[in-house]
């Protein structure tokens, strides 16, 4: 029993090393990058494959959006010409300039908000040393922690190093947990296959390998998704600071409004027709009611009062029951 449970546990244990590798090389943040770039080729090699085997363009511009951020590097009448490799690299390659350019423009954004903190701070004689940049990928949100001198420095390349690491680490996490309990369903149901006369090992190693593969692919595709789509988290302004900067900006649109104009002369205008007069019913309504013998006799609302006990209070305020006061006699 023991050697059964050391086989399925080895099973666990290749992914296991697998998964810790690369977690440990997104804590450590040594070769982040190289890890990066290798989810995003490995996406851009299973959009090419699985999308030149269908042969629909609509299809592959709407997961290239959707993986890389980007619109089709490739025309339509060039899409069937491709191999996968060479779709491969020029997705790939498309993908890297638009990550890189999406960097730097939000390097120019941030490092010079950053700097003139950092500089205050210095003139000050301040003790801040690490700051809190919101970063967001439209679905999260990243509270990325920066070392302020460091951020300053190295111009804004701390802050997407610390980003990276923060989605990669949420991300594996996210996916090994659910690998974990796919794996345990999995091992309670293969051992039904003895039924079958076959090996539950056999098949337990088959159908976790397909599970840890989908498990790669699926964080490969989140990673690059969330790291193509990085932006400044600008959170909404409340309902009171809406308020105060609506009526600031209708105080400055009224002292820029121009000067007010010269009245206008009045126009001529068309003297307008009498109004026609409507013919009167309330006589023709009245003979018809004395007619048909009906009384012309206005009605009022009938108006409730409360009902009072014998034995309650006299609604006077004298103090005495009911029917010892105003209800004697009834």
């Amino acid at each position: 029993i023991r050697k059964r449970l050391l086989e399925y546990d080895d099973v666990l244990n290749k992914q296991r090393e697998v998964v810790y590798t690369q977690r440990r090389h997104a804590l450590m943040g040594e070769r982040i990058g190289i890890d990066f770039m290798n989810m995003a080729y490995s996406v851009a090699s299973t959009l090419s494959q699985q999308l030149l085997a269908t042969g629909e363009f609509e299809e592959f511009q709407m997961q290239v959006f959707r993986h890389f951020g980007i619109e089709s590097p490739i025309a339509e009448k060039d899409f069937k010409k491709y191999k996968v490799e060479d779709m491969t690299d020029v997705l790939y390659n498309a993908g890297m300039d638009s990550f890189n350019r999406h960097n730097d423009r939000l390097c120019e954004i941030v490092v010079p908000r950053l700097r003139e903190i950092w500089e205050n701070v210095k003139s000050q004689g301040g003790s801040i040393r690490n700051i809190i940049v919101p970063l967001t990928d439209g679905k999260r949100i990243y509270q990325i922690s920066c070392n302020l001198q460091e951020t300053v420095e190295s111009n804004g390349k701390c802050i997407m190093k610390n980003y990276m690491k923060s989605v990669m680490l949420n991300i594996l996490d996210d996916a090994w947990r659910v690998n974990l309990r796919d794996l345990d369903d999995l091992k309670q149901n293969t051992q039904n296959a003895h039924y079958e006369q076959k090996d539950p090992l056999l098949i337990y190693k088959l159908e976790s390998y397909h599970i840890f593969e989908r498990m790669v692919a699926k964080m490969n595709a989140k990673t690059t998704s969330a790291l193509m789509r990085a932006q400044l988290y600008i959170p909404e302004p409340s309902p009171q600071q809406a308020a105060q900067a609506q009526a600031a900006a209708q105080q400055q649109a009224a002292q820029q409004a121009p000067a007010p104009q010269a009245p206008v002369a009045p126009q001529e205008f068309k003297e307008a027709a009498p109004e026609e007069k409507r013919q009167d019913f309330s006589k023709m309504q009245a003979i018809h009611a004395g007619m048909n013998g009906e009384n012309q006799v206005q009605r009022k609302p009938l108006a409730s009062t409360p009902h009072v006990g014998r034995n309650d209070p006299c609604p006077c305020g004298s103090g005495l029951k009911y029917k010892n006061c105003h209800g004697k006699g009834l």
